[in-house]
């Protein structure tokens, strides 16, 4: 499954243009200063949509190459901080899901994380930057009943459970590898942080053996 579209709120643009610019080198290819931005991250492109004083934070995840996790670590470390997991690191090692990542809050507030997913085994020539982000790979949704959505993902699109982590009542993630929708209930903490779950604006376009999907939520 891969997420070809991802849009989501912002209430400051200008500062969301900035940030994306200066820590991952992404340049707006679409932007009309009152409503959206768009970014090309890989084959996603991420719209921000201006919301007026709602305060929207997601979690969302970058994919990058084996070869160029640690430079991108490295690098985005040096912009911005690097979210603590525990124990005074930085940096997860998801030893079930076969993959490594760190995490910073962008201005919005918005978790984002950095991942290498060593089954896809995606090696660059390019040192770090822009070019090198394969796509946005994950998005969490805030679910009221997250069992019956996973069912409908797979029931309506035929996206499955993730096979590298069990399905539960309050936290499920369905897709493959290459994109997962991380669904969670309201209230939980977003991983690594104390910043609780709720639920925005989310469109998502996607791709899941080779029919194209959509869903607003």
């Amino acid at each position: 499954m891969k997420i070809l579209e991802l849009e989501i709120l912002s209430d400051n643009l200008a500062e969301t243009e900035r940030f994306y610019k200066n820590v991952l080198g992404l340049k707006p290819y679409h932007k009309d200063d009152a409503s959206t931005i768009i970014f090309k991250a890989g084959y996603t492109s991420l719209v921000f949509r201006k919301s007026e004083n709602l305060k929207p934070v997601y979690h969302f995840a970058f994919d990058v190459p084996n070869n160029r996790f640690y430079e991108a670590y490295e690098t985005i470390k040096a912009k911005t901080p690097v979210i603590l997991i525990q124990d005074g690191q930085d940096i997860a090692d998801f030893t079930n899901w076969d993959a490594r990542s760190f995490y910073f809050y962008d201005n919005n507030g918005n978790i984002v994380e950095i991942i290498t997913r060593y089954a896809n085994k995606v090696f660059a020539g390019k040192p770090f930057g822009a070019s090198n982000i394969i796509c946005v790979s994950e998005i969490g949704l805030v679910i009221g009943k997250v069992p019956q959505f996973a069912d409908m993902l797979y029931n309506k699109f035929g996206v499955p459970i993730f096979h590298r982590q069990p399905r539960s009542e309050k936290f499920t993630v369905s897709g493959d590898d290459d994109g997962l929708f991380i669904l969670a209930e309201s209230g939980r903490n977003w991983y690594p942080t104390q910043v609780k779950a709720y639920s925005y604006r989310t469109r998502i376009l996607f791709i899941n053996n080779g029919a194209v999907g959509q869903f607003i939520k």
